[in-house]
């Protein structure tokens, strides 16, 4: 059985040259990512998570992962991501020897090749999907894997140092297993779920749903056994939902009571501080009038800070939640749902912005950014001469060929399979508005969905006089986009 999860790992004859093509963009955009900060990050500081921080700007990515394996804590989101931290305890186990041997912290590398390892492996699983579910030939496959690998955020993701290309990996993996038992007619069995499980919604707690989405689909009636409900989709949710509740309570409150003691031993010494302004300027010195002047002054300075923290990025750009609770806190009910498919969804997602190139919503860039032909000129303007399609023409083809792809694979329980990961990424974003002001950095969980569905259109239009010509559009979107989304991202990365 260990022999069977570690072959899956290595790469066949015929995957090699594509996968090698694109292994030598992902290792030199991975380079740039940590050259660009080698000479702060590979300090060996006690302040090293707030260094990152403050120095780190890709998008909205997070450098949590460099501070992780620097000093290792359960720095992220415990509800959100509740293994990811444990996960990451080998990379940390790795950089320490390095900062041992060498004195110099190598987490910068690290967390690269970690995330190198992912995007490469997605790419092949992405092509053994294509090859081995879907049934594809080779010129499709390729051309639908560069396609993938083509999209802004796709390409950005396997770059940053953050979760997205482990989860974008570990979907595409849970889907080609999928795939493949519904081809042998297979059930996905318990331990399967239970593993898959874990791995997914350990690193991000929602796209555990889609592995029990996958057990689902895979097994159809199957699924509704009792033995199956049971072991492989209540009681794994219920366990890690009791493990994160067991993590926050040990790592998470302690922390969260200190923020609040001070919070409120703050509050009362500059009430107090207030008084003592008052008391001894206000003519009127009985204790009412002190009093209401203190709430008059503690309610001005209230609601200065309230408007001072209104015009923060940050707050401004993050949309109006449900509510205040643990997790309502997380929904957005204001961002124009129609202006995100377009703008982010089906647009950044697919094709950077020249402005606000990059640019994080929770420091200064648009929650939406439109394309500019003018601005974009001088970076098309290779492309254009080459023939490729501009501005918001590429997102209209890929959308077009996207909606053509369900329409003739409608009657494949394996689309739907890969359309209901999609529709339920679209479910938490656009109803409950999780992550919905910068959905374009989660893209990465649902676009390969896009080119399946794709797949689908190339195999219904096999041996038509429609196949070349539809092959090759998608190879020329797959270049031009390829050239595009990577002269901007290396144009990034080597801007001081």
């Amino acid at each position: 059985m260990l022999r069977r999860v570690f072959d899956i790992f290595r790469v066949r004859k015929e995957e090699r040259w594509p996968a090698l093509a694109w292994l030598l963009m992902i290792v030199a955009t991975n380079a740039l990512v940590v050259a660009r900060h080698w000479a702060e990050f590979s300090q060996v500081v006690d302040n090293y998570r707030s260094l990152v921080i403050k120095q780190f700007h890709l998008s909205g990515f997070d450098p949590l992962t460099y501070a992780l394996v620097t000093d290792w804590s359960p720095a992220y989101n415990i509800y959100r991501h509740p293994l990811l931290a444990f996960f990451m305890y080998v990379p940390y186990a790795i950089n320490q020897g390095l900062i041992a041997l060498t004195g110099t912290n190598c987490a910068t590398i690290v967390v690269a090749a970690f995330v190198a390892f992912s995007a490469f492996y997605a790419l092949v699983f992405l092509f053994r999907m294509f090859r081995e579910v879907i049934g594809l030939d080779y010129f499709d496959s390729c051309a639908l894997v560069f396609l993938t690998y083509s999209f802004g955020y796709v390409m950005v993701a396997s770059c940053a140092p953050d979760h997205f290309v482990l989860s974008m990996m570990l979907l595409i993996l849970t889907v080609y297993v999928s795939g493949r038992k519904m081809k042998k007619g297979k059930p996905y069995t318990i331990w399967q779920t239970v593993l898959f499980f874990f791995l997914t919604a350990g690193i991000s707690l929602n796209n555990g749903i889609k592995v029990f989405l996958a057990n689902m689909l895979t097994n159809v009636r199957k699924f509704f056994r009792p033995a199956n409900l049971i072991f492989a989709i209540i009681l794994p949710a219920a366990l890690l939902w009791l493990v994160a509740r067991v993590e926050w309570r040990h790592y998470e409150y302690p922390r969260f009571h200190a923020r609040q003691v001070a919070k409120v031993k703050k509050a009362k010494a500059e009430k107090e501080a207030v008084y003592r302004m008052v008391r001894d300027t206000i003519q009127d010195t009985s204790s009412f009038a002190i009093d209401q002047a203190v709430k008059r002054e503690m309610q001005e300075r209230a609601w200065e800070k309230f408007q001072r923290r209104q015009k923060l990025p940050s707050v401004a750009h993050a949309g109006k939640p449900m509510g205040k609770g643990e997790f309502s806190q997380w929904t957005d009910m204001t961002t124009d749902r129609w202006a995100s498919l377009v703008e982010n969804v089906f647009g950044e997602s697919i094709q950077l912005h020249t402005n606000h190139l990059l640019g994080d919503t929770l420091i200064g860039r648009p929650v939406f950014v439109k394309y500019s032909y003018w601005a974009n000129y001088a970076v098309r303007k290779r492309i254009i001469e080459m023939g490729f399609v501009q501005g918001q023409e590429v997102e209209a083809v890929v959308v077009a060929l996207f909606l053509l792809g369900v329409w003739f694979g409608r009657r494949a329980r394996f689309l739907w399979l890969c359309l209901s990961f999609f529709l339920f990424d679209m479910l938490i974003h656009f109803v409950l508005g999780f992550g919905l002001n910068e959905i374009y950095i989660m893209s990465p969980h649902f676009l390969f969905v896009i080119p399946v569905a794709i797949a689908y259109l190339l195999l219904q239009a096999k041996g038509s006089r429609w196949h070349r010509p539809l092959s090759w559009l998608c190879a020329l979107l797959a270049a031009g986009l390829t050239i595009y989304n990577g002269s901007l991202l290396v144009q990034y990365l080597v801007t001081p």
